[in-house]
């Protein structure tokens, strides 16, 4: 079984920045990607960020240099850097682990409110 913990979401105001984390426990394949996706209300589920166990990134077409992902493999942990954070980055961010050829694993976060201000 595989357990992912987030944290660091919140309240900001635009401009502002957050960082978000998540760990991730249990039995996990080492080659892995973890990272992040967000839902606004009424909005389907989108790309934030996503990083490879050999720290290969992709990023939504939304991020354009706001927004850093970064992982400790020795902790399982993915960490998101929020810069610039605008009114319409308010969403649920849910934290996401995947590995798999085939036979596809896939598991998610309970996901963490972030919310801009403007």
């Amino acid at each position: 079984q595989v357990q992912l913990v987030e944290s660091g979401g919140g309240l900001v105001q635009a401009g502002g920045s957050l960082r978000l984390s998540c760990a991730a426990s249990g039995s996990i394949f080492r080659n892995n990607a973890m990272g992040w996706y967000r839902q606004a209300p009424g909005k389907q589920r989108e790309l934030v960020a996503t990083m490879t166990s050999g720290l290969t990134t992709n990023y939504g077409d939304f991020v354009k240099g706001r927004f850093t992902i970064s992982r400790d493999n020795a902790k399982n942990t993915v960490y998101l850097q929020m810069n610039s954070l605008k009114p319409e980055d308010t969403a649920v961010y849910y934290c996401n682990v995947q590995w798999g050829v085939g036979i596809r694993y896939d598991y998610w976060g309970q996901g963490t409110q972030v919310t801009v201000s403007s």
